[in-house]
């Protein structure tokens, strides 16, 4: 056993990470994070959006595939299938997304360099908590696990909430016409159609309800931790995005919830 997988150098670690949930948890509450239609030049120099998105997801590409290479049961089936759900998802988040963006010509970088900084921090414990867990302390990854009620209902989960967020995210980005894209306008709109048929943040509720999917089918603290720290930073977001389109837009829908259909 190497000392980025011990037990003790593991749980360490991961009493800091569930306490660094509770400092993301309380300053979200305070300050939205300054990207995207809540950027904000008073946190110093800022990325093109992109850029910003991409730097920041990296590392829980980049630490997961290292640390889980280096365990011992990183060639047995169930770590392979959660090395393929996390290559999947971070494909999505960290490559595919950030390429996607469609980024009004002539605008103003908008994603804050200290978004990317203390995103590092978070990212590269994703990365670590789960890939040391999976590859090298779980012992339950057996085969036995296919068959297990957690594993074949968070798979379900998972997939379903990954498609769900992919739409989403498709469905934002066509909000801007190509030729108010090439002429620079910000054109903010109604998002329509989908899951915004009832919530105005699907895809911060497919994000959560993904990596709830992914925390049972891995039934691991280090999943759990994902899970939570998205809760602290996506859920505040969600009711401050969903206030700034009541603000902006008078026919908003009033029958609209913030990010859980028919509840919140």
């Amino acid at each position: 056993m190497s000392w980025y997988t011990g037990e003790q150098t593991y749980d360490t670690i991961l009493a800091l990470a569930f306490g660094l949930v509770l400092i993301v948890a309380l300053s979200s509450a305070f300050v939205v994070a300054p990207y995207g239609r809540f950027a904000s030049g008073r946190y110093g120099l800022s990325l093109n959006p992109r850029l910003g998105w991409f730097l920041m997801e990296l590392p829980a590409t980049l630490t997961f595939v290292v640390v889980f290479f280096l365990g011992r049961n990183s060639l047995q089936t169930v770590p392979l299938i959660f090395l393929a759900m996390w290559l999947i998802h971070y494909g999505n988040r960290g490559f595919a997304f950030p390429f996607l963006i469609r980024t009004p010509a002539g605008s103003r970088s908008s994603f804050s360099l200290m978004v990317v900084a203390s995103g590092w921090l978070v990212t590269a414990l994703h990365g670590y908590l789960n890939a040391a867990y999976i590859a090298d302390l779980g012992s339950h990854y057996t085969s036995a696990w296919l068959t297990d009620p957690r594993f074949l209902i968070g798979l379900v989960v998972y997939y379903g909430a990954l498609l769900g967020n992919i739409h989403s995210d498709a469905i934002l980005r066509g909000l801007r016409t190509h030729a108010e894209i090439a002429e620079g306008q910000k054109v903010y709109r109604i998002p329509k159609g989908g899951l915004f048929r009832w919530v105005s943040n699907p895809s911060y509720l497919t994000e959560l309800v993904a990596w709830a999917g992914f925390a049972l089918c891995t039934w691991s603290l280090g999943s759990l931790f994902v899970l939570l720290i998205s809760c602290a930073n996506l859920i505040p977001r969600a009711a401050a995005t969903h206030r700034w389109y009541r603000e902006r837009f008078e026919d908003y829908p009033a029958e609209r919830k913030i990010l859980i259909p028919f509840i919140w």
